[in-house]
């Protein structure tokens, strides 16, 4: 098995950014994804606010990623954006990226409600392990500006036309006062 250095990131790794920012844009394009486009100004500032966590290779390789938000006051806390280049896959790094990221956001917003949307088969199972219920989407955060973070979606017109109350993402909670 590929050994990987998983961390929180720091300005130490912003030259992976366009890396990063690349493996969003060429994952966005692939149907059933869900997966929403994130600029190279927020994904630095994410790497910058220690909100972000990095997988490399040995050999230094760009491997994987993930980044912590915040909303409504920091009561919804979102681990999004989670990627692992095709090349690394069937490693079990994604599982170990979403760790890595879970105990940071536990870390840094102790009693927020964490939530994820996904498609992903893989990140739903990922989701469950680490204590997430699928729950319907008025049970998450009524931010506007999380919810405008859909619009690079390509499923973003079902979102809009439903009123925020369908999608094909499953949304999933991980509530600390239940756990």
């Amino acid at each position: 098995m590929k050994k990987f250095i998983i961390t929180v990131a720091g300005k130490e790794h912003l030259s992976y950014v366009p890396d990063v920012e690349n493996a969003l844009v060429e994952a966005s394009k692939v149907k059933g994804t869900g997966l929403a486009k994130r600029s190279t100004e927020y994904l630095t500032s994410k790497i910058t606010e220690g909100k972000a966590v990095i997988a490399l290779s040995e050999e230094g390789e760009f491997a994987g990623f993930c980044y912590v938000e915040s909303w409504g006051h920091e009561k919804y806390v979102a681990n999004s954006g989670l990627i692992v280049l095709e090349e690394f896959r069937g490693n079990g790094l994604a599982m170990r990226i979403k760790e890595e990221a879970f105990m940071l956001s536990r870390k840094v917003f102790p009693a927020a409600k964490m939530f994820g949307l996904t498609t992903s088969l893989a990140v739903m199972k990922i989701n469950s392990e680490l204590g997430y219920k699928p729950v319907t989407f008025s049970e998450l955060t009524d931010d506007d500006d999380f919810w405008k973070g859909c619009q690079s979606c390509a499923y973003y017109d079902i979102l809009f036309r439903t009123n925020r109350t369908h999608c094909l993402c499953t949304a999933m909670l991980y509530d600390p006062d239940k756990e």
